[in-house]
């Protein structure tokens, strides 16, 4: 089975008890981002070493500035995989800030910064206390409030990976913090661009990824009413501002095809449900 299916299914299991929300950065943390993506820009790096696991070869460097210390992890992969898939660091700075366009509050902030002469993605290093491949191995459990404070995230990651379409997902790159919220990272691999993901989402009732077991496709059923109003209100001039230095226009495109996908998904969920079933 494939790793992204074997993912997948996984987190299926895991979340399909959870409750309904939105945003998994706190308040706080958003009003900081700003912040962050000022101190990742510019703090001077004083400290690096490569990170061992990831297929990226990513590096962990750390800032300091003003007596504050914190750390980000680096990459700068752009290449080209199997059937035209690009792996680009570009990528991590067009999640993000697609991310914020959004509202959606689940990746950490990014910026562009140059180590060793090269630019690259660094995002702000997030203290995970497990990621979901940790929680499968070790069959931990999640506590009982944690189901009551984190909900239907499982319908979050699959709109989420819709729109950007981010179709290789691993255990490692869905993150627990301590107090069981869930936050992405690593979207080197979305944004794909060609034919068939310009005109079908990656989850879904018609989706791309199936469900080996028994070719069931992975359903999203409900959505908060305030990323919905925002994914609808996505246009070609909101996506240029925020992502025209890193997605081509062809991709840019493909991103407004699936926003229009979307969409026209949760809207039939409506119909069928009714709008207090689907949107909260």
């Amino acid at each position: 089975m494939k790793r992204s299916v074997v993912c997948l299914q996984a987190l299926s299991v895991f979340l399909s008890l959870a409750l309904p929300a939105l945003g998994q950065f706190t308040a706080d943390e958003v009003a900081e981002r700003a912040k962050w993506e000022v101190f990742l820009s510019e703090a001077p790096i004083v400290k690096s070493e490569h990170v061992g696991e990831g297929v990226t070869s990513p590096w962990k460097l750390f800032l300091e500035k003003d007596g504050v210390r914190r750390a980000g992890a680096w990459k700068n992969v752009n290449k080209k995989l199997h059937k035209g898939v690009l792996d680009s660091w570009k990528y991590e700075i067009a999640a993000y800030r697609i991310d914020k366009l959004i509202g959606l509050d689940m990746v950490p902030p990014v910026v562009e910064r140059v180590f060793r002469g090269k630019p690259g993605s660094l995002v702000l290093w997030i203290d995970f206390k497990y990621s979901l491949l940790e929680i499968m191995e070790q069959k931990i459990g999640f506590p009982k409030k944690a189901f009551e404070a984190l909900p239907g995230l499982n319908n979050l990651y699959y709109i989420w990976g819709s729109l950007v379409a981010n179709d290789d997902p691993t255990q490692q790159n869905i993150r627990y913090t301590s107090d069981w919220r869930m936050i992405f990272i690593d979207h080197s691999r979305a944004f794909r661009s060609d034919k068939l993901y310009s005109e079908k989402l990656v989850f879904g009732a018609n989706g791309i990824k199936r469900r080996q077991t028994d070719d069931s496709p992975f359903l999203f059923s409900r959505c908060p009413r305030a990323l919905y109003e925002r994914i609808k209100a996505l246009d070609l001039a909101s996506l240029r501002q925020a992502v025209g230095p890193y997605l081509a226009p062809a991709e840019i495109e493909s991103v407004l095809a699936r926003r229009k996908l979307l969409v026209a998904e949760i809207e039939d969920l409506i119909k069928k449900n009714g709008e207090d079933k689907v949107l909260y």
